[in-house]
């Protein structure tokens, strides 16, 4: 990894220099876009709508158009006169508890590492975040932009995380959640047990992008092909509508059926359901057992009558 941006970390009096990496990475296919008649590329050119030319994108500044119309064009020189925190600087604003932090707020994330030679107040400040269970705010200014930011501790790494301010976050009201009636306590109930069938402890190791699966699989068959098209793929049959999902209570009752067979069914594939075989086949021998007595004494009786 590279380092995007060197600064420190302002804990107080106490300094820690630090690396900024990315902490995420995107791995979605990327596509050009093609002009399907021939499959050549197709390129964007930046063109002034007053004198017909291309532009240079160091010849390009911004543009500001107010709702009455009014527009005002800044340089690079204006941004630089806005007021910004230290360039090479986080502050920790303070210090708040961690679950008052609307996960909505999270923004992007970044690891940091500790960029000195001997990395105490490092140490020092990420042992201090895990022990009191608090999360450090911080300001974060990156790429001109000045953000607000959560300082937290993952793997015993600082990572810093942006947040959106609070302007960012809109405020919604559905109409189509007025006078809706409230869950009945039967549905209620029967949600609550269908959650508690389907719980378990994350890990995020068990699930998987099935869809850049399959379309690197479409890709790697439509290179191997040799037309650099996709082969016609057979279609799958729709999946017919369930009329009575309408009815929640059905709908659950289903749900938890269904969950309950999937439950069986792993517990069968994990050998879990040994035991029932075992008390199944300790039934069987105790049948066979009883029976034996009964057919040596039928045998007894016949011999007798044979005599």
């Amino acid at each position: 990894m590279r380092s995007i941006w060197k600064g420190s970390i302002a804990f107080g009096l106490v300094n820690v220099p630090v690396k900024v990496y990315t902490a995420t990475e995107d791995h979605d296919i990327r596509f050009h876009q093609v002009h399907a008649k021939d499959g050549g590329r197709i390129k964007y050119d930046r063109v002034c709508t007053v004198c017909g030319k291309s532009v240079q994108y160091a010849d390009i500044d911004k543009a500001y158009e107010s709702p009455e119309g009014d527009k005002v064009i800044l340089t690079d020189e204006d941004f630089a006169k806005l007021p910004a925190a230290e360039k090479h600087e986080i502050p920790v604003l303070q210090f708040v508890p961690s679950d008052q932090i609307d996960p909505i707020l999270f923004d992007k994330s970044y690891y940091l590492e500790p960029d000195s030679s001997t990395p105490k107040a490092y140490v020092l400040l990420a042992t201090t975040l895990e022990r009191i269970d608090r999360t450090a705010l911080v300001h974060f200014t990156l790429r001109q932009k000045t953000r607000l930011a959560a300082l937290r501790v993952r793997d015993g790494m600082l990572v810093l995380q942006t947040l959106l301010w609070p302007d960012e976050v809109r405020a919604v009201e559905f109409e189509s959640l007025d006078g809706v009636a409230a869950p009945r306590p039967q549905e209620i109930k029967m949600a609550e047990t269908l959650v508690e069938s389907m719980s378990d402890d994350f890990d995020q190791d068990q699930y998987t992008d099935e869809y850049q699966i399959e379309l690197k699989r479409l890709l790697d068959e439509a290179i191997a092909s040799g037309t650099g098209k996709v082969p016609e793929q057979p279609e799958s049959a729709p999946v017919e509508m369930d009329a009575e999902v309408v009815d929640l209570v059905a709908a659950l009752q289903r749900s938890l059926e269904a969950s309950g067979r999937r439950a069986a069914g792993g517990a069968e594939d994990n050998g879990k359901a040994k035991p029932a075989k075992k008390a199944a086949a300790k039934k069987t021998a105790a049948k066979k057992t009883a029976e034996k007595p009964a057919k040596k004494a039928a045998k007894k009786t016949a011999a007798r009558k044979g005599a």
